[in-house]
């Protein structure tokens, strides 16, 4: 039976697993290479959701649903929780996220492409997720271009880790559900005109 995540004594929410930075196996990146499995994460962040919750909030066909989350349990991503009795009686399995994406890089062989797959997937998520919060809900975003020498694009991505973490351990009960995306990729110089 897995253990119960941490809460936060004050809010009562789970509190994000600190998971040692490791790289992806090449059967997490095939889990993670579709964009409905992440959004299937986020949601069962929150509270555990049954396959049929699922389906009904993301408007797809249970056993495609089913599917997905048998992908993710098989990875370790999702975990099933006991058994509960539904609203009519029926018995139903809840699942629930355990953060093992959390400081998993999703780093694979360049010749299969999964990596890039998975990292992809990770976009249209949030993508489905900019696009359902509609056009009125309030948004923070920033696109530029940097110019960092190793030591410095280390930096950066160290600092900015840090500072996640800082936010994402403060979990404030009473704060607004906000979605992030944190990227970073090294542009290619176009090559020379033929």
């Amino acid at each position: 039976m897995p253990s119960e995540p941490d809460r936060d004594p004050q809010g009562g929410r789970r509190l994000p697993p600190d998971h040692p930075p490791r790289d992806a196996t090449v059967a997490e990146l095939k889990a993670l290479a579709h964009p409905l499995r992440w959004r299937i994460l986020r949601l069962c962040w929150d509270r555990p959701l049954t396959n049929k919750e699922l389906s009904q909030r993301l408007g797809v066909a249970p056993a495609t649903m089913l599917r997905h989350v048998r992908a993710l349990v098989r990875t370790e991503f999702l975990v099933a929780e006991p058994v509960r009795s539904g609203t009519r009686g029926a018995l139903e399995r809840p699942y629930r996220s355990t953060g093992r994406t959390r400081r998993l890089g999703l780093i694979g062989d360049p010749g299969d492409g999964l990596a890039g797959q998975a990292d992809l997937a990770l976009l249209d998520a949030h993508r489905a997720e900019v696009r359902e919060a509609g056009p009125d809900a309030d948004r923070e975003i920033a696109r530029g271009v940097l110019r960092l020498g190793p030591e410095s694009r280390e930096e950066l991505v160290e600092r900015v880790r840090a500072l996640l973490d800082e936010f994402v351990g403060r979990d404030e009960p009473d704060g607004e559900d906000l979605g992030y995306l944190w990227s970073l990729v090294t542009r290619r110089e176009p090559g020379p005109a033929s």
